[in-house]
Formats: structure tokens, sequence, C-alpha cells
């Protein structure tokens, strides 16, 4: 695999982090996770422009100019001889000295990878996670960062139990989110999906199936979701149907004919 450190394409096996980068031993850092459709990258704009906003709510600045990041994005996918990928954007504080506080002039570490694109035809079951909660009012709910650990979990019990995904519970128990994706559901004729407020990661595609639905944001119980006519997830690469929930089907069982139409139209 080709990889892109630092503006400098190399292969992965000559990509050296540095022992001491705070990406890697205390998660601090922000990501971008980016669909390259025949070369390339969808949405570059607002997901760069949510990677600068998520560095500065943390007070890392990206110093990489927009147009260097495009042109790297889409080599990087290039390179690999992908024509449509997921890359993966990543930017942490970098170096620093041992402890918490950040260093007053961080160096920033940037790595960009490929992948093949999945297949997002198939629909997805999900179980609703018991082992862990979306703190809403933390400010990393709001931030894509690289501290994933509550979402590892989550997924890993999803595996155990024979589903794709889980549905993250914030700490009053309503829907959040999944732990890769924004979550919606179509109830008495409308697209609704939790506000940020309720633990949401404001996603790059979640914005742009709201203004496409003509979707709204609204607190989401258990209970609704199950109740649901149709159930989707979206993030960068697309939206999936989500066709049971803890076992039990959603509606009858089959992808809904709306997150159909929104899933060809995106």
């Amino acid at each position: 695999m080709r990889v892109c450190l630092n503006g400098k394409l190399m292969d992965d096996a000559e990509a050296h982090i540095a022992p001491g980068d705070r990406g890697l031993l205390l998660g601090d850092g922000i990501f971008e996770t980016i669909a390259v459709r025949k070369g390339q990258g969808k949405r570059l704009h607002a997901h760069l422009e949510r990677l600068r906003r998520d560095g500065h709510a943390i007070g890392l600045d990206v110093p990489w100019p927009d147009t260097t990041l495009n042109a790297l994005i889409e080599r990087v996918a290039q390179e690999n001889n992908l024509d449509d990928a997921v890359v993966r954007l990543t930017v942490t504080r970098g170096a620093g000295p041992r402890g918490l506080l950040p260093p007053a002039t961080p160096n920033p570490t940037l790595l960009i990878t490929a992948a093949p694109m999945p297949d997002l035809s198939t629909p997805i079951s999900v179980v609703v996670s018991t082992i862990t909660r979306r703190n809403e009012h933390s400010p990393l709910s709001f931030i894509k960062s690289t501290n994933y650990l509550d979402n590892v979990l989550a997924r890993k019990d999803a595996a155990e139990l024979g589903a794709d995904d889980a549905v993250l519970l914030n700490t009053q128990e309503r829907v959040a989110e999944t732990t890769i994706a924004n979550i919606f559901a179509l109830i008495d004729g409308a697209i609704i999906t939790p506000p940020v407020e309720e633990g949401a990661l404001p996603g790059v595609m979640r914005a742009d199936v709201l203004k496409l639905a003509r979707g709204e944001e609204k607190p989401i119980t258990v209970e609704m979701l199950k109740g649901a006519s149709e159930v989707f997830t979206s993030n960068a690469l697309g939206l999936r149907s989500v066709i049971a929930i803890d076992g039990v089907a959603v509606s009858d069982g089959e992808p809904g004919l709306i997150t159909q139409m929104l899933a060809a139209r995106l």
C-alpha cells in the first residue's frame, strides 16, 4: 500500500510515526474519512472545513492548505490504483514531551491512507449498545477525534451478538448515532435524525441527507426507532438500510424505498 506521511508518498512499510506522537500515545488528533469516486474526492470542501473546525476546537491548527490536501487525497487513491476508494486523512498534534499538556508549538503529523470502497448495497442489522453511552455533554461528541474506544467496544460487542453495528445511546437513554454513522428514521412520514445536542456527530453526509430529504432533527427514543417505517445510517461512504434492531425486523424487514431513493441520489 502507498501512503502519504507529512506530504510525502511512500510504501506503508517505510512510514514511521515518532514514538512520542501524541496521536499514538493519547489519541490527540482528528481525522476525516472521505469517499473517492472515479478518482475524485467527494465533498472535499465540507470534509476539510470540518477538519479545520475540529482542529480549532482542540487548539490544533492544520498547516497544510486545502489545495495541497485535496491533491494528496486523490493522489493516494491513484497510487493504490483505486478509482473508488475510502481515504482516511489523520492529523495528530505530533510528538511532544511526556504528559498531557500539549506543546506550545506543536509539529503536527499528517497521515493519508486508502482502501477499496466497500459494498454498501447490503442491508445491515444493529443492536442497541448496553455497554457504553455517548456523552452528549462532552466537547468530543461534536468532534471527529481519534478517541474511538467507546465505539470500538460497542462494535466488538455487536459482532459478538451477530450484528453489523451498534446504536449508541446518550446519557438520557435516547438515540445518538451508531459506532460509525449517523442514524435516520422514517416516522409518521417524516425523516428524522437526532440533533447534535443529543450526541450525534455533525456528519458531512448527514447534512446532505437532511437537505435532500427535508429531514428534521428531533430526539429519538429506542421505542421510536424500533417502531419506524424505515431506518438507515449515513456516513461519508453512503447510506445503508437497517432491517433489524436487536433481532427484530424493522417494518417488513426489507430495505425501505425512501432509503433506496435517497442512496441513489447521494
